[in-house]
């Protein structure tokens, strides 16, 4: 899956001095958030949209787990699922990573993408429960390819799952944790965009 956003310099020396910090503490993050990246730019194409917001969105999705710098190593790294009060802190990655972001104006847009990034459609989701078009659309369109390569890749407490149970919790929650748009778009080009999958 090739990305028109792979070829600009800036944007790569860019991510790889900021993502380089993140990877030596949790390597995954990084590879995951590249196939996060990968899917994001390829249904910003199907939807059409400016190569400027394609930029942002892709650097957003590349940087959407960046504030996980600023959680404790016994949190991040640890194997198997996180307790209630672990959790409550993990939850506070999006507003860590949106205030890094935040420090430059070129990348304010990028910030609020990254802050949202964890809400869902039907307002259930975090940090502040924003529902349906009050996230941003890069947001919308993350959370989609988030979740996506969560399911199809294995962590620390379960193996990946097949791409069908995954298609099927993409379906089964349009318009609950996901834009109806996006969600269907994504369903209706499944195959090349989990090409990367082999599960």
């Amino acid at each position: 899956m090739n990305c028109s956003c792979e070829k600009d310099y800036e944007y790569h020396e860019f991510v790889e001095c900021i993502s380089s910090a993140l990877d030596a503490r949790d390597p995954y993050t990084g590879n995951h958030s590249k196939r996060v990246s990968d899917m994001a730019c390829h249904l910003c194409g199907h939807l059409g949209l400016s190569e400027e917001e394609t930029m942002e969105i892709h650097i957003a999705a590349h940087l959407h787990d960046i504030g996980k710098i600023g959680i404790p190593d016994r949190i991040l790294l640890k194997e198997g699922r996180l307790d209630d009060e672990e959790w409550q802190v993990m939850k506070k990655h999006p507003e860590i990573g949106a205030d890094i972001l935040s420090k430059s104006e070129k990348f304010g847009r990028v910030s609020a993408i990254i802050l949202h990034h964890h809400e869902r459609y039907d307002g259930k989701g975090y940090p502040f429960g924003a529902k349906g078009e009050e996230i941003p659309l890069g947001a919308r369109i993350i959370a989609v390819c988030d979740s996506i390569d969560a399911m199809l890749t294995k962590r620390s407490y379960r193996n990946a799952l097949p791409k069908s149970v995954c298609r099927e919790e993409i379906e089964k929650n349009i318009g609950i944790m996901y834009d109806p748009e996006i969600a269907k778009l994504a369903l209706s080009d499944w195959d090349e965009l989990t090409a990367y999958y082999t599960n």
